[in-house]
């Protein structure tokens, strides 16, 4: 038997209960037509249900768990995606466009000038149009809903609703004997990947975001809990940049985002700091996916103790190999996907071990937490996801028997 062992965790989003689903879905919105009322009922069940999830995650071989990112419901009338619509419901200074508004049109970059495009242009979904927008295809993504935009100076009104996050959790690792886990919450630069027509600039918009997102990851941190900064933004944004730009021009156009962060999580204590970033959670071929290799150094300048990325997706499992040149900070942890997200083939534990020996003998066993790639919830069917936890779980086991042996 193995003296040695390797922590795991997950990267967020886990399977809603059919109970959480039809509540959620029952919820009715507030006059700004994207905020969820929720419930005493509501609250109720859904601290319940992470109790549960904690258990079902330890039970899995889950050492650092999360809620499962319960506590972010989404709106039914505008399908967003929890893990960033969550964020328009904390914040004021938001407002939907009018319903009859055309949609945005598709933006061109030039060098030096790098803006975002629409969601239908990225590059990958135009190159994949059939596919993308075929429902038979299983590559399916359909219209984008309007989203909420900035029309007045932002500030947080979510305290109530982390404060529950917080509470929830807190029973779940209580009754299951643990002392911390973790909550996500977003980044300024992907939360800012909406209109805007109050800001003067896009720099401007990010760094009010920036100021909005540092009260929540103040009030989970100060719970003893670990707080997930989601940001694909970091990785994804390159493909929805037309045309392509140049690598020196994407990196200065990260420039604000990374040192947005650095500002947001500025005197937080690093250890209870982690980063995730991801090419996208969507089913799709991804051809136009960024190498890990021209961000990685500006994604460890991140003052966070723990990296979580994908290493698990097909498209990105030969990344592992960057890991070797990049320096990083002391107590550094990396956090790799070893199970995926983005195919419905459970990973044998073999495979899982063998990515996991991977990184332990770039960083040391102490520096890994093997992870799913990206949120498993709504990605795959709920068995699906379960059978990947517990692979990732009896991954670790052997994993940590091999570095032992």
């Amino acid at each position: 038997m193995s003296d040695l062992t390797i922590a795991t965790t997950t990267s967020g989003s886990l399977p809603r209960t059919p109970a959480l689903v039809a509540a959620t879905a029952a919820l009715e919105l507030a006059d700004d037509g994207f905020t969820l009322i929720q419930t005493d009922e509501y609250r109720e069940l859904a601290a319940a249900a992470v109790v549960d999830l904690v258990r079902r995650q330890v039970d899995a071989g889950i050492t650092l768990v999360g809620d499962g990112e319960y506590g972010k419901a989404m709106t039914a009338a505008h399908d967003f995606g929890a893990w960033w619509s969550y964020s328009f419901q904390r914040t004021a200074g938001l407002a939907l466009p009018p319903a009859d508004a055309a949609p945005p049109a598709p933006v061109r970059s030039t060098p030096g000038d790098i803006r975002l495009t629409t969601m239908q242009d990225r590059r990958d979904w135009v190159r994949f149009a059939e596919a993308y927008f075929d429902p038979t295809s299983g590559v399916l993504m359909g219209e984008p809903p309007f989203w909420p935009m900035a029309v007045g100076p932002l500030s947080y009104r979510g305290h109530d609703a982390i404060a529950a996050d917080v509470a929830h959790l807190r029973a779940g690792l209580d009754a299951a004997g643990l002392d911390t886990g973790f909550l996500t919450s977003l980044a300024p630069g992907s939360a800012a990947r909406i209109g805007n027509t109050y800001f003067a600039s896009e720099e401007e918009h990010i760094w009010a975001w920036a100021d909005v997102m540092r009260e929540e990851y103040r009030a989970i941190v100060e719970a003893g809990l670990i707080v997930q900064i989601d940001d694909p933004s970091l990785a994804e944004s390159w493909d929805q940049i037309n045309p392509e730009p140049s690598v020196a021009d994407y990196r200065a156009f990260l420039r604000t985002r990374i040192d947005a962060i650095n500002h947001a999580i500025a005197g937080l204590p690093r250890d209870q700091v982690r980063i995730h970033v991801c090419w996208g959670s969507w089913h799709g071929p991804h051809t136009t996916d960024l190498e890990l290799r021209h961000i990685v150094d500006l994604v460890a300048e991140i003052d966070a103790a723990e990296i979580s990325f994908e290493a698990g997706n097909v498209r990105h499992e030969h990344e592992w190999k960057v890991w070797r040149d990049v320096s990083l900070p002391a107590g550094t942890r990396l956090l790799p996907g070893v199970v995926s997200h983005a195919t419905n083939v459970v990973e044998h534990p073999d495979l899982v071990a063998d990515r996991i020996v991977r990184f332990a003998e770039i960083v040391g066993p102490e520096n890994v937490i093997a992870s799913t790639d990206c949120g498993l919830g709504g990605r795959v069917h709920p068995q699906i996801a379960w059978a990947k936890l517990e692979s990732l779980g009896e991954g670790a086991r052997r994993a940590a028997a091999l570095l032992d042996g």
